[in-house]
């Protein structure tokens, strides 16, 4: 690895260092360098915190919890399109098809690795589009502003294609990426500025701009149009009988083989990266916590109350829980370091609303049978207000202790 340092040092000090030809691209060979060694900066004067935990160490911390939605997520795009197939939507026509019976496999739900290999057709291009668009705009506005780019476009781009539909127009990804990073991001400031979730905010732009592709009341899972509403919503428009018509649908709820967003439908998976962000530090368990108090009190609140006319209102908890975006948007949405509130106690009063609003929208709003993600953006304008109070109460105890 001495060649390889000393190759990148040579390049640095004859391309990209103060008065080199190409020293306004100096982030570029900044990120390039640094995905292979640490920072070689360090602290000049006294730190007040010293870890060994960095940006980069965090958010790859995040991408590896991420995994085994991913994974779970690339398997059942392809599985839905084959059962979507198998069920009499025919094979359609295009480049997707042509790549799965060029590799030798066929459209049988029952071959795991050719429903891997289907699903991972529709999930490569916008991860693609994703990265592409969102490092771009990322490189944009670090060459303008002259500073180094950071890793915190890494799990933005890595969560954004697990919360849209399967087979989005990539136009469409790359509008949203554009808005999410832009507006969501850069104009704050850049990484630990934003205020608003940047995967959240371009989820959002789809829905307002685009409604009927991204509403959550349907599924695309095979070209040509084919389209199936998601658990969720048959669950709101026919009451627990289109749930439990199925004795199996709990546990496929669970595991996450029904039709949804890419990286939606597993609460097992999203489960298991909760685990690994507990375990190692990254993810706020107070966060997480209240968010599960807070859905289970509002869905107790509404049971009790009842109603003949709402079918959610007598939806238990572990519905919620297993269906639409709970379990993704707990884990690695709400858990965001950036946008989420920072003092533990903000963290529970934060989480804890999230979850009473999100069971709120779900019961209440017909049009919108989802209401995680947007109830997270809601509630990330609310975070700066949260921690404001919470830490003007500990001011006014700690003077009323000492006066």
């Amino acid at each position: 690895m001495g060649f390889l340092r000393n190759l990148l040092d040579n390049v640095e000090k004859k391309w990209f260092a103060k008065g080199a030809p190409l020293e306004r691209l100096y982030p570029i060979f900044e990120a390039a360098d640094t995905l292979f060694y640490s920072p070689g900066k360090v602290t000049k004067t006294p730190s007040l915190v010293r870890d060994g935990a960095d940006l980069k160490r965090v958010m790859i911390t995040v991408v590896i919890a991420l995994l085994p939605a991913t994974f779970m997520g690339i398997y059942n795009v392809g599985l839905q399109a084959n059962l979507a197939i198998a069920g009499g939507a025919g094979i359609p026509e295009g480049w997707r098809t042509a790549i799965v019976s060029g590799l030798g496999f066929g459209f049988s739900p029952d071959d795991v690795v050719g429903c891997a290999v289907h699903g991972l057709i529709y999930y490569l291009p916008v991860l693609i589009v994703t990265f592409a668009v969102g490092l771009g705009w990322e490189l944009l506005f670090c060459i303008v502003r002259k500073e180094e780019i950071n890793e915190g476009f890494f799990v933005t781009g890595f969560l954004f294609p697990m919360i849209v539909p399967p087979s989005i127009p990539l136009w469409q990804v790359a509008l949203a990426i554009s808005f999410g990073v832009v507006i969501g991001k850069e104009v704050f400031g850049g990484t630990g500025y934003n205020i608003l979730n940047p995967a959240l905010t371009s989820r959002a732009f789809l829905f307002f701009g685009y409604p009927a592709q991204i509403s959550g009341n349907a599924v695309w899972v095979a070209a040509d149009g084919y389209t199936r509403a998601t658990p969720l919503a048959e669950g709101f428009e026919s009451g627990m009988g289109a749930l439990t018509a199925n004795p199996d649908m709990m546990w496929n709820a669970f595991i996450g083989t029904i039709p949804g967003c890419m990286g939606e439908t597993s609460a097992l998976a999203c489960f298991i990266g909760a685990i690994i962000l507990i375990v190692t530090g990254v993810g706020s368990w107070r966060i997480m916590a209240a968010v599960t108090v807070g859905t289970l009190l509002t869905v107790t609140m509404f049971n009790a109350i009842g109603s003949e006319t709402n079918q959610m209102m007598a939806m238990p908890f572990i519905w919620h829980i297993i269906l639409g975006g709970w379990a993704l948007g707990t884990v690695f949405m709400t858990t965001d370091p950036v946008s989420g509130a920072q003092s533990n106690l903000g963290r529970y009063i934060y989480g804890f609303l999230i979850g009473f609003f999100v069971v709120v929208v779900r019961v209440l709003n017909p049009a919108y049978p989802e209401g995680m993600m947007m109830c997270i953006l809601l509630m990330n304008v609310f975070a700066p207000l949260i921690d404001y109070y919470v830490v003007r109460a500990h001011v006014k105890r700690r003077k009323a202790r000492y006066a």
